[in-house]
């Protein structure tokens, strides 16, 4: 039996009510990381109460106590990135470069809000009334619920929980419960620091009991949640009915154009980051490729030609530049995909080999397919995997209407020579980020980031444009 691991409950270690589940290694599904308890509803509403009694002295410490807390926590995921990009890895499954360098994007966003702490300042506003004096102060919601996803286990819950702490709210914190050990070691950094009792919470635990009982609370102030759109709807449903604020990531169908004048080198380049790092398991990925005719053939060889050198395997091996599937419903879904595709009557330029990686895993090779329109269901639906769909179009204009035509609009991608393209894609892509050169998946933590349409609702995350979502607006008068 490996070790269990407790709640994080008002600054306490507490034993979950439910039996503790085990964290299995998609590399090798004969390790088991640990065992991980799971919180009752009625230990999810003490961690409820906990956090309001704690934000209330959070809110009234110093800024410059929270600036050092959120230093803290930055400074310890940075020098322990190789430890714990190793665990995130061998829970998640993504290679460990990319576990490695997803413990540092923590470690940075924490230091970014650190500080953002001490750039806090309040605005003075002109009266139209003589004699009256106006401010603006931002301050803390009160209690927030993050809810995060499977396929960044730690950065995506950093880039809600540090600009919620440094705005002076407490925490809730309900992970996925594929993933918990990432969010256990996140945690145990965190107890370790100068916070008031309760002001951060670990809940893990099933939708259905942990992720539930918080979204319909009315002690919560704000929901912050990334993962389906089935879900997202849910959590928008059950907060209307309390009236309490929610920020929402879902789902994506992502596109990147490749033009009759783009570097079709760099364009494979950023067309297998986009769609194949981390196994396609990014809201960021592209998994439809837009090809014009000129440069359709050489871009599908030059791309399968990448693929077939492509090592599938172990995460922490030093060869994988594809790790497995995180869980085997994700790889049977992906699976079922490609049956579907193949249906649709789509041809599959490269995949469909069987993966002997030299161990029990849930491993997948990476698809290609060609000969797809943009109406085909593989085109419409998220897929979540290492699968890619080549759509051909004549021109630019062509391009763009495929790229515009979903009901999703997180990330687009164009690859060009044209400054004239590239400016008017930057216009006219109905997304909320935009790359030119670029893949698709990849951001910056110290800017905005969301989407449009079925991707995303609410406030942007990261960056300034946090504090939009974090905190209230009061707004103060006064008569000299």
């Amino acid at each position: 039996m490996s070790q269990s691991y407790a709640l994080y409950i008002g600054g306490e270690w507490v034993e979950g009510a439910h039996a503790a589940l085990p964290n299995q290694n998609p590399s090798d599904l004969n390790d088991i990381i640990g065992h991980y308890d799971q919180a009752s509803p009625d230990q999810v509403k003490q961690a409820i109460q906990a956090a309001r009694a704690g934000q209330k002295v959070w809110a009234e410490s110093g800024l410059e106590a929270r600036y050092g807390v959120l230093m803290a926590i930055g400074d310890e995921l940075i020098a322990r990135k190789d430890e714990l990009g190793e665990l995130l890895s061998r829970e998640e499954g993504k290679p460990l470069a990319e576990g490695k360098g997803e413990v540092y994007r923590s470690g940075q966003f924490f230091h970014y809000y650190a500080a953002e702490v001490l750039r806090q300042i309040d605005d003075r506003v002109a009266s139209v009334r003589p004699g009256v004096e106006i401010e603006t102060r931002r301050e803390p919601l009160g209690v927030v619920g993050v809810i995060s996803p499977w396929n960044f286990p730690m950065a995506t819950a950093v880039w809600k929980i540090a600009p919620a702490l440094a705005f002076g709210n407490a925490v809730v914190f309900k992970p996925a419960n594929l993933v918990p050990a990432s969010a256990w070691a996140l945690t145990e950094i965190i107890s370790r620091q100068n916070l008031p009792a309760g002001t951060f919470n670990l809940v893990t635990g099933t939708g259905r009991d942990a992720g539930e009982t918080l979204i319909t609370s009315p002690d919560v102030q704000a929901i912050t949640f990334t993962g389906s759109l089935d879900v997202g709807r849910r959590v928008a449903s059950a907060t209307a009915a309390n009236l309490v604020k929610c920020q929402l990531e879902m789902g994506s169908k992502n596109a990147l154009i490749v033009l009759d004048d783009a570097d079709i080198d760099l364009a494979v380049e950023a067309a297998f980051a986009g769609a194949y790092s981390g196994s396609g398991q990014k809201c960021t990925a592209s998994s439809r490729l837009i090809v014009m005719d000129a440069v359709h053939d050489e871009f599908v060889e030059k791309l399968s030609a990448k693929l077939s050198s492509a090592t599938v395997g172990p995460a922490l091996s030093e060869q994988t530049v594809i790790g497995p599937i995180a869980s085997k419903p994700q790889l049977d879904a992906n699976q079922r995909w490609v049956g579907v595709a193949l249906e649709e009557g789509a041809t599959m330029a490269f995949g469909g080999d069987e993966i002997n990686a030299g161990r029990d895993g849930h491993y997948m090779q990476p698809v290609l397919f060609t000969d797809t329109t943009n109406d085909m269901a593989i085109n419409r639906d998220e897929v979540f995997g290492p699968v890619a769909c080549v759509i051909r179009v004549p021109d630019y204009d062509s391009a763009l209407a495929a790229l515009n035509d979903t009901n999703y609009g997180l990330t687009a991608g164009l690859m060009t020579r044209s400054l004239q393209r590239a400016s008017d894609f930057k216009a006219r892509a109905e997304t909320g980020c935009v790359m030119v050169n670029l893949a698709t998946a990849g951001t910056d933590y110290h800017v905005p980031f969301g989407g449009r349409k079925e991707s995303s609702f609410g406030p942007r995350e990261q960056g300034q444009y946090a504090r939009e979502f974090y905190t209230v607006v009061k707004t103060c008068y006064t008569k000299a």
